[in-house]
């Protein structure tokens, strides 16, 4: 397969190292175009103000890959990517190995999902992967996965482009019961900001934030929308779907499904309802002044 790697961590990270060292190593044809310099917490963010500039490296990657470092956002290298630099799409567009976790509500965050995202956008399938630990060092079983991931998709496609947000434990092989297909879960943060003064007397904060496992209560509208899709025989199991946070506890591999239309569904019907309820006809803008009118 003909593969476009990137990342949120920077070039020299060790996750994208293992995981295009591996990948070429099984034979993928792999082309690397990541930050020249770690990017996380980026989001879906793009350079609009500055030059983008991208250079070879060598010397980091297997000797059979091509690699690009760019100044850019993990969005902005896939986008230069697809757009400047491969002669022809890739079958995939991976992220990772990100350095921590992409669970929960984290992915709205994170530059390791968005990469991937950008590859779904141009209507080309994705995989962002993560170790889900700040401290692990040992990529090796989250790469053999990705690399066994692929050969699965390559015997059996995809039915449609998505993004497969995955995370692994880290933890050895042995001790990981499986890949478990889930649902995305909360994720909180206890947002601290440290308060400090520089040396010319300014104040700034500095976020430190600290993260609050489990959530007791997952306040999305996932539950009723279930409910209400079990009443067809092939949506029957999604309310015994677990979530992301809570497999990865048990060493579970999580696979979750990413889309990046964020319409609610819920509450698409909920608002119908309430049209239906409402007295007076919605509100309209008035052609003659602008102004709004019910």
């Amino acid at each position: 397969m003909k593969l476009l790697i990137s990342n949120d961590d920077g070039v020299f990270a060790m996750g994208i190292r293992a995981l295009a060292d591996t990948l070429a190593a099984a034979g993928h044809q792999v082309v690397v175009v990541c930050p020249d310099r770690e990017r996380s917490a980026t989001g879906h963010g793009l350079t609009l103000h500055d030059p983008i500039r991208a250079e070879l490296i060598t010397g980091v990657f297997h000797p059979e890959i091509q690699a690009w470092a760019c100044s850019g956002t993990p969005s902005d290298c896939v986008k230069l990517a697809l757009g400047a630099i491969l002669d022809s799409p890739p079958d995939m567009v991976l992220s990772g190995i990100n350095q921590g976790a992409n669970l929960g509500t984290d992915v709205l965050y994170s530059g390791t999902v968005s990469a991937a995202m950008e590859g779904v956008i141009e209507g080309i399938p994705a995989i962002a992967f993560s170790l889900t630990s700040f401290t692990a060092r040992d990529f090796t079983p989250a790469a053999q996965f990705a690399q066994a991931l692929l050969e699965t998709i390559k015997a059996q496609p995809l039915p449609e482009p998505m993004l497969l947000n995955i995370n692994i434990p880290p933890v050895a092989a042995a001790d990981m019961p499986g890949c478990v297909i889930a649902r995305q879960g909360v994720r909180r943060y206890i947002d601290m900001f440290e308060k400090r003064v520089d040396p010319r007397g300014k104040t700034y904060y500095w976020l430190s934030g600290e993260v609050l496992e489990p959530v007791a209560h997952d306040e999305d509208s996932y539950q009723l929308l279930a409910e209400k899709l079990q009443q067809l025989p092939q949506f029957q199991s999604l309310a015994q779907m677990p979530t992301d946070v809570l497999a990865i506890q048990d060493n579970w591999i999580t696979m979750t499904p990413l889309q990046y239309n964020l319409t609610s569904h819920l509450g698409m019907m909920q608002l119908q309802a309430w049209q239906a309820q409402c007295d007076r006809p919605p509100l309209r803008p008035d052609s003659s002044d602008g102004t709004v009118k019910s």
